[in-house]
Protein backbone atom coordinates (compact mmCIF):
# COMPACT_ATOMS: atom_id res chain seq x y z
CA UNK A 1 0.00 0.00 0.00
CA UNK A 2 1.18 3.88 -1.02
CA UNK A 3 1.94 5.14 2.60
CA UNK A 4 0.76 9.08 0.89
CA UNK A 5 -3.06 9.47 2.55
CA UNK A 6 -5.45 11.00 0.37
CA UNK A 7 -8.74 13.03 1.16
CA UNK A 8 -11.19 13.19 -1.86
CA UNK A 9 -13.95 15.83 -1.19
CA UNK A 10 -16.51 15.46 -4.24
CA UNK A 11 -19.91 15.71 -3.47
CA UNK A 12 -20.78 13.91 -6.62
CA UNK A 13 -21.59 9.89 -5.33
CA UNK A 14 -20.71 9.02 -8.98
CA UNK A 15 -17.53 10.97 -9.56
CA UNK A 16 -16.38 10.52 -6.18
CA UNK A 17 -17.29 6.54 -6.11
CA UNK A 18 -14.93 6.78 -9.55
CA UNK A 19 -11.98 7.95 -8.20
CA UNK A 20 -12.08 5.99 -4.27
CA UNK A 21 -12.50 3.02 -6.81
CA UNK A 22 -9.06 3.98 -8.39
CA UNK A 23 -7.58 4.87 -5.54
CA UNK A 24 -8.50 1.68 -3.83
CA UNK A 25 -7.30 -0.64 -6.89
CA UNK A 26 -3.63 1.69 -7.07
CA UNK A 27 -3.28 0.36 -3.16
CA UNK A 28 -3.39 4.48 -2.11
CA UNK A 29 -4.54 5.02 1.55
CA UNK A 30 -7.65 7.71 1.26
CA UNK A 31 -10.70 9.29 3.56
CA UNK A 32 -13.64 10.90 1.83
CA UNK A 33 -16.02 13.80 2.66
CA UNK A 34 -18.91 15.21 0.63
CA UNK A 35 -18.93 18.69 1.90
CA UNK A 36 -16.26 21.74 2.70
CA UNK A 37 -17.40 21.63 6.20
CA UNK A 38 -16.70 17.73 6.39
CA UNK A 39 -13.27 18.46 4.22
CA UNK A 40 -12.01 20.66 6.72
CA UNK A 41 -12.53 18.30 9.98
CA UNK A 42 -11.12 15.62 8.20
CA UNK A 43 -8.22 17.57 7.15
CA UNK A 44 -6.97 18.58 10.62
CA UNK A 45 -7.58 15.50 12.57
CA UNK A 46 -5.93 13.41 9.68
CA UNK A 47 -3.22 15.44 8.14
CA UNK A 48 -3.48 14.36 4.48
CA UNK A 49 -0.52 14.44 2.38
CA UNK A 50 -2.80 15.33 -0.73
CA UNK A 51 -6.66 16.43 -1.18
CA UNK A 52 -8.18 15.85 -4.25
CA UNK A 53 -10.75 18.76 -3.93
CA UNK A 54 -13.88 19.51 -6.13
CA UNK A 55 -15.30 23.15 -6.17
CA UNK A 56 -18.53 23.28 -6.46
CA UNK A 57 -19.58 21.59 -2.89
CA UNK A 58 -22.98 21.83 -1.24
CA UNK A 59 -22.40 23.84 2.13
CA UNK A 60 -19.51 25.96 0.63
CA UNK A 61 -17.31 27.56 -2.39
CA UNK A 62 -14.00 25.09 -2.60
CA UNK A 63 -12.15 28.46 -2.80
CA UNK A 64 -13.17 28.95 1.09
CA UNK A 65 -12.07 25.21 1.59
CA UNK A 66 -8.33 25.39 0.24
CA UNK A 67 -7.81 29.05 2.12
CA UNK A 68 -9.45 27.51 5.63
CA UNK A 69 -6.79 24.19 5.30
CA UNK A 70 -3.72 26.66 3.86
CA UNK A 71 -4.11 28.39 7.19
CA UNK A 72 -2.66 25.22 9.20
CA UNK A 73 -1.68 22.29 5.97
CA UNK A 74 1.06 21.98 3.69
CA UNK A 75 -0.86 18.81 2.27
CA UNK A 76 -0.60 19.58 -1.56
CA UNK A 77 -4.22 20.17 -3.10
CA UNK A 78 -5.51 19.21 -6.57
CA UNK A 79 -8.73 20.76 -7.96
CA UNK A 80 -11.03 18.50 -9.78
CA UNK A 81 -13.50 20.57 -11.09
CA UNK A 82 -16.33 20.72 -13.97
CA UNK A 83 -15.36 24.80 -13.46
CA UNK A 84 -13.01 25.28 -16.94
CA UNK A 85 -12.98 29.20 -16.95
CA UNK A 86 -9.52 30.32 -17.03
CA UNK A 87 -10.69 32.82 -13.69
CA UNK A 88 -11.58 29.50 -11.78
CA UNK A 89 -8.38 27.86 -11.69
CA UNK A 90 -6.32 31.25 -11.38
CA UNK A 91 -8.50 31.81 -8.76
CA UNK A 92 -7.74 28.28 -6.93
CA UNK A 93 -4.24 28.36 -7.65
CA UNK A 94 -3.76 31.94 -6.01
CA UNK A 95 -5.70 30.66 -3.05
CA UNK A 96 -3.38 27.86 -2.39
CA UNK A 97 -3.92 24.87 -4.91
CA UNK A 98 -1.22 23.14 -6.27
CA UNK A 99 -2.32 22.09 -9.68
CA UNK A 100 -6.18 21.36 -11.43
CA UNK A 101 -7.76 18.92 -12.99
CA UNK A 102 -11.08 19.99 -15.36
CA UNK A 103 -14.22 17.60 -15.53
CA UNK A 104 -13.95 15.31 -17.68
CA UNK A 105 -10.65 13.71 -16.61
CA UNK A 106 -8.78 10.90 -17.61
CA UNK A 107 -8.34 8.20 -14.58
CA UNK A 108 -4.95 7.91 -16.05
CA UNK A 109 -4.32 11.42 -16.09
CA UNK A 110 -5.23 12.02 -12.68
CA UNK A 111 -3.03 9.14 -11.27
CA UNK A 112 -0.21 10.72 -13.13
CA UNK A 113 -0.62 13.87 -11.43
CA UNK A 114 -0.90 12.30 -7.82
CA UNK A 115 2.69 10.55 -8.80
CA UNK A 116 3.80 13.60 -9.54
CA UNK A 117 2.66 14.93 -6.47
CA UNK A 118 4.03 11.76 -4.62
CA UNK A 119 7.72 11.97 -6.21
CA UNK A 120 7.76 15.91 -5.34
CA UNK A 121 6.65 15.15 -1.39
CA UNK A 122 9.35 12.48 -1.43
CA UNK A 123 12.02 14.87 -2.89
CA UNK A 124 11.39 17.44 -0.74
CA UNK A 125 11.14 14.54 2.46
CA UNK A 126 14.71 13.29 1.20
CA UNK A 127 16.93 16.63 1.06
CA UNK A 128 15.10 17.40 4.82
CA UNK A 129 16.05 13.79 6.16
CA UNK A 130 19.55 14.06 4.59
CA UNK A 131 19.83 17.49 6.03
CA UNK A 132 17.17 18.48 9.31
CA UNK A 133 18.92 22.10 8.94
CA UNK A 134 18.63 24.11 6.03
CA UNK A 135 21.48 27.75 6.66
CA UNK A 136 21.68 30.17 4.24
CA UNK A 137 23.47 32.93 5.70
CA UNK A 138 21.52 34.13 8.78
CA UNK A 139 18.22 32.23 7.91
CA UNK A 140 17.95 28.60 9.60
CA UNK A 141 15.16 26.26 8.95
CA UNK A 142 15.28 22.86 11.47
CA UNK A 143 12.91 20.84 9.82
CA UNK A 144 12.53 18.24 12.62
CA UNK A 145 10.88 21.25 14.99
CA UNK A 146 9.63 23.58 11.76
CA UNK A 147 11.00 26.14 13.81
CA UNK A 148 12.89 29.60 11.78
CA UNK A 149 15.26 31.66 12.51
CA UNK A 150 16.46 34.63 11.16
CA UNK A 151 20.05 36.54 12.79
CA UNK A 152 18.74 34.01 15.82
CA UNK A 153 15.73 35.05 16.29
CA UNK A 154 12.52 32.90 15.71
CA UNK A 155 10.43 33.92 12.93
CA UNK A 156 6.50 33.09 13.02
CA UNK A 157 5.01 31.87 9.92
CA UNK A 158 1.97 30.75 8.42
CA UNK A 159 1.46 27.24 7.47
CA UNK A 160 1.65 28.84 3.16
CA UNK A 161 4.34 31.07 4.20
CA UNK A 162 6.37 28.41 5.96
CA UNK A 163 5.58 25.73 3.20
CA UNK A 164 6.81 28.46 0.44
CA UNK A 165 9.62 29.01 2.31
CA UNK A 166 10.74 25.31 2.39
CA UNK A 167 9.68 24.93 -1.21
CA UNK A 168 12.33 28.23 -2.10
CA UNK A 169 14.97 27.19 0.20
CA UNK A 170 15.02 23.06 -1.73
CA UNK A 171 15.73 24.88 -4.97
CA UNK A 172 18.36 27.42 -4.34
CA UNK A 173 19.96 29.29 -7.64
CA UNK A 174 16.92 27.28 -9.71
CA UNK A 175 14.08 29.52 -10.99
CA UNK A 176 10.61 28.70 -9.98
CA UNK A 177 6.96 28.99 -11.79
CA UNK A 178 4.57 30.55 -9.96
CA UNK A 179 2.42 27.71 -9.74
Amino acid sequence: MNEMKILVVEDDRSVSSLITTTLKLNQYNYISAGTGNEAISLCASHHPDLILLDLGLPDMDGIEVIRTIRTWSGAVIIIISARGEDSDMIAALDSGADDYLTKPFSIEELLARIRAAQRRMQYIRAGRAENPVFTNGDLSIDYTSRQVTLAGKEVRLTAIEYRLLTLLCANVGKVLTHS
